[in-house]
């Protein structure tokens, strides 16, 4: 099995879902509403443990019901949460709007993600143990560097998602191997717009960059190497929330096991396209059978039989923005 240290956040993710997404100011009815465990540091470790990975997660929940429905939902997908602490306080929460069209538009409270300024006792153990460790940036920025030394002190493949975006220090990005931005997030690191001058931009940071492009897929560039694309699945989508955590931890799994980055991007791109085609983030993401042993394809419509055209009939399997909660 793929050992995976996954260092980042646990949040509940608070979801209502709504034909539309309000304007600032603006007051709609929505049509559902759902609470469900989430985070982008346990996201991925779902994402990874449900494809085969052997996980680890290390971080903080908080002290209430949410911190125990957090800690159980990881147990469930078979994630190891021993280095997951428990502290006084409220766990993190993510306030998430879902529209029709699958979109997602995201408020994070840290709570106690706040509380993960550093490595506790055995944690440095665990992540050289993994062979690659997770990171993203839900959690203080002293904690993610702190991670990212201990896996490079220990030879351990360390990958980024930098996600919220922000300016990243050279000295955290001296330590990565992998960054896994979405456009958006690499134009903020760099200012550019196009996405194989922000890979190349970035290439100036870090060994290898994986910038993800919504339905154009995705695309790898690496010191030495040509630039490559690839495609992503077309399916309808109906919630994008936690795609992003969910190619991130398929990607993790697949370089553990030593595919080929253009075929480990691809398997990637498939688990989260099965993902967007179901509510929710950890609720929606695959299984190692669902994407070995995919189902068939539904019959085509009779003729004459109404088919879903209108916007958003068919979206790319990673969100536009952010990646989801």
């Amino acid at each position: 099995m793929t050992a995976i240290a996954v260092l980042g956040s646990t949040n509940m993710d608070l979801v209502a879902y709504v034909s539309k997404a309000p304007r600032l100011g603006e007051t709609v009815t929505g049509r559902e509403f759902r609470t469900v465990p989430g985070g982008k540091g346990a996201n991925q470790a779902v994402a990874a443990a449900r494809l085969g990975g052997e996980v680890v997660m290390i971080g903080a929940v908080g002290a209430d019901d949410f911190g125990v429905r957090l800690r159980s939902a990881l147990t469930a997908a078979g994630v190891e949460t021993a280095a997951l602490r428990t502290v006084e306080g409220a766990s993190g929460t993510a306030h998430i709007t879902v529209d029709d069209e699958g979109a997602n538009s995201i408020v994070v409270i840290p709570g106690a993600n706040g509380t993960v300024t550093g490595l506790e006792a055995g944690d440095a153990s665990r992540i050289g143990a993994a062979g690659c460790l997770l990171l993203q940036l839900e959690l203080p920025l002293e904690a993610v560097r702190a991670g990212a030394a201990a896996a490079r002190a220990h030879g351990v493949r360390t990958v980024l998602t930098p996600a919220p975006a922000r300016p990243l220090p050279r000295e955290l990005l001296e330590l990565i191997d992998l960054l896994v931005p979405n456009e958006h997030e690499a134009a903020a690191l760099t200012g550019s717009t196009d996405p194989l001058a922000a890979a190349e931009a970035l290439l100036h940071e870090v060994p290898e960059v994986v910038v993800t492009l919504g339905a154009a897929g995705a695309l790898y560039a690496a010191r030495g190497r040509e630039p490559v694309t690839v495609p992503a699945p077309r399916v309808r989508a109906v919630d994008t929330t936690g795609a992003g955590d969910t190619f991130v931890g398929a990607l993790a799994v697949a370089l553990g096991e030593g595919r080929p980055m253009p075929e480990a991007l691809a398997w990637a791109a498939r688990a989260a396209s099965v993902s967007v085609q179901r509510p929710g983030a950890q609720d929606s993401m695959p299984t190692r059978a669902e994407l070995d042993h995919p189902a068939p394809p539904a019959p085509a419509p009779r003729s004459g039989a109404a088919t879903d055209t209108g916007a958003g009939a068919e979206a790319g399997h990673l969100p536009p923005a952010g990646g989801g909660a």
